[in-house]
């Protein structure tokens, strides 16, 4: 392989790191990728530093040992965060969106990867210090949110589902009741769906009075694993009650007038 230029190298090593996050990468990978010296590719990588955390992007973490190497942890600067969830606020707030039930529509905004991928960013960034094992969700709206979270902690993505599926195989249910109606409701997770003793996090794009969250963290127990976090897109803190506490939440909708103005605001942690 021919050599590369500098400039080239660093634009490889920054490519990779970007595309997987939180991953522990030996400098033997980059210096056989790029037929460089590993004198040369250190000084590449205090390059890409110094640029990842000047633009607000992220940091690589030195990992010493014999299994050692760098890690890149994303992240977004402050203003950036609270730039978004400002937009995401008057995105959210236009009438228009509210639909029979006074339910705000958001399917649009859940599919859209822009939205999401720096939604997926923020809430990561709560979580990177967590030593989490999996991102857990509950079909269907929340997918592409917890998607985002698993792919910038470089963990697998869970799904529950509302129903059992043949072909999950074997799998554990539980009954659980939701925190806004106070019915019955169900959910299940395939036995190989994660391993005893895990650390979780629970992602999803609602939470109005929190039983589904409840659900999962009595469904991990199930797996003897515990849920260390929880995340979501919106927070209906116009709840009567919360069936949980400890979460974070980038908007906060405080309900619907009669008017069909939406009150919503970025929650205290944007503001």
């Amino acid at each position: 392989m021919e050599k590369i230029s500098r400039n080239g190298r660093i634009a490889a090593i920054t490519k990779y790191l970007i595309e997987n996050p939180n991953k522990v990468i030996g400098l033997n990978t980059f210096s056989e990728l790029l037929n460089a010296a590993k004198s040369t590719i250190s000084e590449d990588i205090v390059i890409v530093r110094e640029l990842l955390e000047k633009m607000d992007m992220g940091k690589i973490e030195t990992i010493s040992g014999a299994a050692g190497g760098i890690k890149y942890i994303a992240e977004i600067g402050e203003a950036a965060k609270k730039d978004f969830a400002n937009k995401l606020c008057e995105m959210l707030k236009d009438t228009n969106r509210v639909v029979p039930g006074n339910f705000i529509y958001m399917t649009d905004v859940m599919y859209n990867p822009q939205i999401i991928s720096t939604a997926g960013l923020i809430l990561s960034s709560f979580f990177n210090k967590d030593e989490v094992d999996y991102v857990v969700t509950v079909e269907t709206k929340g997918i592409p949110l917890a998607y985002e979270v698993a792919r910038y902690l470089g963990v697998q993505l869970v799904i529950a589902r509302r129903d059992s599926k043949v072909t999950e195989g074997p799998t554990v249910t539980i009954n659980y009741v939701s925190g806004s109606s106070g019915r019955l409701q169900q959910m299940s997770l395939s036995k190989r769906s994660l391993r005893n003793g895990s650390k979780c996090i629970f992602i999803d794009d609602f939470m109005k009075g929190g039983g589904t969250a409840k659900g999962i963290t009595d469904l991990l127990k199930e797996f003897d694993s515990n849920l260390i976090g929880i995340g979501v897109l919106v927070d209906n803190v116009g709840a009567n009650k919360k069936l949980i506490n400890n979460y974070v939440a980038i908007a906060e909708l405080k309900g619907v007038e009669e008017s069909g103005d939406v009150i919503m605001n970025p929650s205290a942690l944007f503001q």
